[in-house]
């Protein structure tokens, strides 16, 4: 609950819901433009969150190992070379290689190694030797003894693919690529990575393979994870093919590739055609890589392959199968880190390549992924600022994280069943940021909004009670509790003949300075005020939050709304006119407390027959001609806390029979005080004189000696005791028998005729 007679409809002046909501959308659509123009940019966080993303699609579900797929790896093992020697070998060595997988039946061989430079162990280097020069002849049969003839010699007898390397300076050797290649579309081999030179091939080699392929799994430079690897590149004279790809060909025993391209755009490649295989690639010509765990299965030991005799398992296979050379030593640094966080050989990746190729799982991602992936974060921000702006924070982190799972399940299933990849980071990211965002937005209007209600609220209750309440979490709703509360009324005196002096808007601006005055005081007693009716006020204590001593605090309230009073008459907005006077009614009781009214419109109010008590007893001010009156049920509870002097019964409407009530003379330093005892005293010997039927005159002598007295204690009951004498039936009621009065001790005696 909280508190006050505060209209809900102030709430609407407050919040204007319709205009904060487009505010709001507003935000929210500025954001998302923000984050749409971020996803174009592409900056490198979300560059790196997409792929690292894609490395963890992979790791959950990666390509499965097939050990019938027509590729396997002689693998220059650590073993080879223990047997074998140190690298690099003789090319003859190699050569032998070459003889025995060819002989065993192997489709393509490709090597994924240098031969950039002549066979240093080669006799025909022995020969060249400027200082042997004079000595020995140089004739066919020692260019027969040349390694790299014999090795291109055997080369030349099997479809054998070489490899070359992307580099920066000129090797002075120009790589011819063995194949040709059909472009379709406006010129998409202009946007292949471009290589500026190739690493060249020692004569006769270059002319004797059956293809030549780029042995670079990442452009130039790169390093770190691999991902994606060019199918094509871009030399200085023409396209030539990625290795594991120029190894399908020459096993293919196709001639050419078929790179299709944009109809619209020069410089972009869609996809690369070699014989029945479609491979779709990135804009520049590179294939993503859908990686399985390294197997043993793949790799054959070169030991095993040069070893001498015929080895039908061994046979097995090779036989029909493509046949990468590579190295798995860790000395020879052809390391590379695949998706899934495996170290492997970089020839392991050209035969991954050529797996994925075959099987037709190759992944893809398009310009229509990307435009996707942008609707999508679209949408979920839409949904986070809709949600949000109608429904609050909670709703939109349900209703956000629904539109998240869905992006995900789709990202998830456009992987799987389509090898689509789709990246989900940018939407769940995107969409997280608004919602932050939006949060935050949406906190900071709150909290200045909660500034402005508690400003408002401040006006009712105390700001002690605006701090427990916010505390404790009250909210508004329909419905009361009963309890004990103390009500007051405090109403101007002679407001008739004020407003007839003055206009209505001076008068209106006097109500609310004097109000201002007035109710401070009761809220720095942890009043509540109820209403302003007029020019009278309505406040109660003991709700909606506890306060122990309320009945002497709405006591206290009233004498320091006299003092304020007394400074009020005081400022120049009062000057020329008669001074304001209050007459105020104080009661405590039980009653009904809480929002009453429709669910549309309600106030915090208090509903009971202690409310009829406090303003009947305000009404009897006039009656008793004293300003601060209370009932007894406030003389009770507030023991000797308070100075009060018993002013007879007074009849209340509403009521069957006369209600005891009292004048409130001050706190209790005055109720201690030696002038206010005398004072008390002098008001018992009255007040028996009445009831004993003396004589008019003895009773008026009685109340000049009260009111002697009273000057030292209180000015202001000087017209209570003048009044007194006509009031003598007040205290001679016949139900005084059975009603308490003070006794001369401040305690209770019983009332008799």
């Amino acid at each position: 609950m909280f508190p006050c007679a505060w209209k809900v409809n102030v709430v609407g002046k407050i919040r204007d819901k319709i205009g904060h909501r487009l505010v709001f959308r507003l935000v929210g659509l500025g954001l998302i433009l923000m984050g749409c123009f971020i996803r174009v940019a592409d900056p490198y966080p979300v560059q790196m969150s997409r792929l690292i993303y894609f490395d963890i699609l992979q790791r959950i579900s990666p390509r499965a190992y097939n050990p019938d797929l027509p590729v396997r790896v002689v693998d220059i093992d650590e073993r080879s070379l223990a047997e074998w020697g140190q690298w690099p070998w003789p090319r003859t060595l190699l050569g032998q290689m070459v003889e025995r997988l060819g002989e065993y039946g192997a489709a393509a061989i490709a090597f994924d190694m240098l031969f950039a430079e002549p066979d240093r162990y080669s006799p025909m280097r022995l020969l060249q030797d400027p200082t042997l020069s004079g000595l020995l002849q140089v004739d066919q049969a020692a260019i027969d003894l040349d390694n790299d003839v014999r090795f291109g010699d055997e080369v030349a007898k099997w479809p054998v693919v070489l490899g070359v390397a992307a580099r920066q300076t000129d090797s002075g050797s120009a790589i011819v690529p063995k194949a040709g290649l059909v472009e379709i579309g406006e010129n998409p081999a202009a946007g292949l990575v471009s290589v500026a030179h190739w690493t060249s091939l020692a004569p006769p080699l270059g002319e004797e393979a059956a293809g030549i392929g780029g042995v670079n799994v990442s452009p130039q430079g790169s390093l770190g994870v691999v991902r994606r690897v060019p199918v094509l590149w871009s030399g200085p004279n023409g396209v030539l093919p990625a290795l594991g790809v120029e190894a399908l060909r020459v096993a293919m025993g196709e001639s050419v590739y078929f790179a299709e391209g944009s109809q619209d755009e020069i410089g972009i490649m869609l996809e690369v055609g070699l014989g029945d295989f479609v491979l779709p690639t990135t804009e520049n010509g590179e294939i993503w890589v859908r990686y399985r765990r390294d197997n043993p299965g793949l790799y054959l030991s070169a030991d095993d392959v040069m070893r001498s005799g015929s080895d039908p398992t061994l046979q097995s296979e090779i036989e029909g199968r493509i046949i990468l050379v590579g190295t798995s030593a860790a000395g020879l640094f052809d390391i590379r880190e695949t998706a899934l966080g495996e170290s492997v050989p970089g020839v392991s990746i050209h035969a991954q390549i050529i797996e994925q190729i075959i099987l037709g799982d190759v992944l893809s991602r398009s310009d229509v992924t990307s435009a996707l992936e942008l609707l999508a974060f679209v949408i979920l921000g839409v949904v986070v600022t809709v949600v949000m702006s109608n429904y609050g924070a909670v709703a939109s982190f349900a209703a956000g994280g629904v539109a998240a799972s869905a992006v995900i399940a789709i990202s998830w299933l456009a992987f799987q069943n389509q090898s689509v990849l789709f990246d989900a980071t940018f939407p769940l990211a995107g969409g997280m940021a608004n919602f932050g965002l939006l949060a935050g937005y949406l906190f900071v209007s709150t909290e200045r909004e909660k500034r402005v209600i508690r400003q408002t609220f401040s006006h009712y209750v105390a700001p002690e009670i605006l701090d427990e309440m916010e505390a404790n979490g009250h909210q508004l709703q329909l419905g009361g509790e009963s309890q004990e509360i103390t009500v007051m009324f405090s109403d101007i005196r002679g407001f008739t003949p004020l407003s007839e002096s003055v206009s209505a808007t001076d008068l209106v601006a006097l109500l609310n300075a004097l109000f201002s005055e007035i109710g401070d005081q009761i809220l720095v007693e942890r009043g509540t005020i109820d209403k302003f009716i007029g020019d009278a006020v309505m406040a109660f204590w003991n709700a909606p939050l506890p306060v122990d001593d309320h009945p002497c605090r709405a006591a206290l309230a009233a004498l320091k709304m006299r003092g304020a009073l007394d400074k009020f008459n005081t400022l120049p907005i009062m000057r020329g006119r008669p001074p304001i006077a209050l007459a105020t009614g104080c009661a405590t009781g039980v009653a009904c407390v809480g929002n009453i009214g429709s669910r549309r419109r309600f106030n915090y109010t208090v509903i009971g027959d202690v409310v009829n008590v406090a303003a009947r007893i305000e009404q009897n001010c006039r009656h008793v001609d004293y300003d601060i009156l209370v009932s007894d049920s406030i003389r009770r509870l507030t023991n000797s806390d308070l100075a009060l002097l018993e002013a007879g019964f007074v009849d209340l409407k509403g009521k069957s029979e006369p209600e005891p009530v009292y004048v409130l003379v001050g706190d209790r330093e005055v109720a201690g005080s030696a002038s206010f005892q005398k004072l008390q005293t002098a008001h018992i010997g009255l007040l028996e004189a009445i009831r004993a039927r003396e004589s008019q005159t003895v009773v008026a002598g009685l109340c000049k000696e009260c009111a002697k007295h009273a000057m030292a204690v209180e000015p202001g009951l000087a017209s209570f005791y003048r009044a007194l004498p006509g009031r003598m039936a007040d205290f001679r009621s016949e139900v005084l028998h059975a009603r308490p009065v003070f006794s001369h001790h401040h305690g209770l005696r019983e009332g008799a005729e």
